[in-house]
């Protein structure tokens, strides 16, 4: 059970619909509102979106169709001085403006508590250095790569590992600001891209796997340290090729035994390492001939995947995700896909 009695939550949703973007965080918002006035919270969603379920009136207490930036939510949370704040339901939107809170002293200031996955743990997942230094310490292979903040570095790390090189910028949707370069021009400008898009100015140059299998794993995991591959997604297209931009199959449909039990161990000791609380996304690259894989990055949020995986086995891992942020524990919520069982119970997909 929850060990503090939350009064009043603020929900933050994902804004106008956007390439990267879009209805998933509308199902996510809706869920989570939904489950936290089960348990008796009141709620309060931020959102700028009105062409959404979300911010219809009997999904929330109160709602606000106000600018999705850190002064409108700054005075929302002066007027209604919530007690926890929800921002793992906005996509990348409500992550970065949680960010932005927390680094101004907002919600120190009038005492919100920042529900689910932790600050710290975000920040992990989301800077790509920090992540590529924890992957290294638990054993899990990461491609070679380096964190750059300027284009000359950039340049000259390709030099080193030769071409092709994929660029991740940090704290973006959706690969904003990303792509793919064969030579030192498209380098120069992918890079430029990145860095002006990245919240902190920061990109990741790491060895192409460009034509491996992209895998996916929807991880849940609570507070006490309990956590579930609610699912695993294969990508029809291979690893250059966007998730986004991509049809994604569930469960995967060409993945022996071994690779898949091999990706979900992985799956589940990453989210433990990170201390995510919450869904997550964990995203692998796997070689098509020799069963080798690394591990690209991690959401730790709500993603267009937890949709997906929601609907493909039944288990409605926004509501979950809820109920954990709170202070559930899988065990004590009730599986709603296997009658008689917890919500600690992966689904089982044939």
């Amino acid at each position: 059970m929850p060990k503090q009695k939350w009064r009043k939550v603020m929900v933050i949703g994902s804004g106008p619909i956007i390439i990267g973007q879009a209805a998933e965080f509308d199902y996510a918002g809706t869920q989570a509102c939904r489950a936290l006035r089960e348990e008796g919270i009141k709620t309060v969603l931020v959102n700028s979106n009105p062409a959404t379920i979300m911010t219809d009136r009997e999904m929330a207490d109160l709602v606000y169709l106000e600018p999705l930036t850190l002064e409108f939510v700054t005075r929302i949370i002066e007027q209604e001085r919530p007690d926890g704040l929800l921002a793992t339901m906005g996509g990348q939107t409500g992550l970065n403006l949680a960010f932005q809170l927390a680094q101004a002293g907002i919600l120190q200031r009038y005492g919100v508590t920042l529900l689910g996955t932790p600050l710290r743990s975000i920040k992990q997942a989301e800077d790509r250095e920090d992540f590529c230094r924890l992957m290294q310490e638990i054993n899990e292979p990461v491609p070679a790569s380096t964190i750059v903040t300027e284009v000359e570095a950039a340049l000259r790390f390709a030099a080193q590992i030769g071409y092709p090189v994929i660029v991740r910028p940090a704290f973006t949707l959706g690969g904003t600001g990303g792509g793919v370069a064969d030579n030192a021009e498209q380098l120069r400008l992918i890079a430029e891209s990145g860095l002006k898009a990245s919240l902190i100015g920061q990109i990741l140059v790491e060895k192409s796997v460009a034509g491996w299998k992209e895998i996916e794993y929807e991880v849940l995991r609570d507070g006490g340290g309990n956590s579930i591959a609610v699912c695993h997604l294969e990508n029809m297209d291979p690893v250059g090729i966007h998730t986004g931009d991509s049809i994604v199959v569930a469960p995967s449909q060409t993945l022996t035994d071994r690779e898949v039990q091999m990706l979900r161990r992985s799956a589940l000791k990453i989210v433990e390492a990170l201390g995510l609380e919450g869904g997550c996304n964990v995203q692998f690259a796997l070689h098509p001939a020799t069963g080798e894989y690394v591990v690209i990055e991690v959401t730790p949020r709500l993603s267009r995947s937890s949709a997906l995986a929601s609907k493909a086995t039944g288990y409605p891992i926004a509501k979950m995700a809820a109920k954990i942020a709170v202070g559930y524990r899988l065990a004590e919520l009730s599986n709603p896909v296997a009658s008689g069982r917890s919500a600690f119970s992966e689904p089982v997909m044939d």
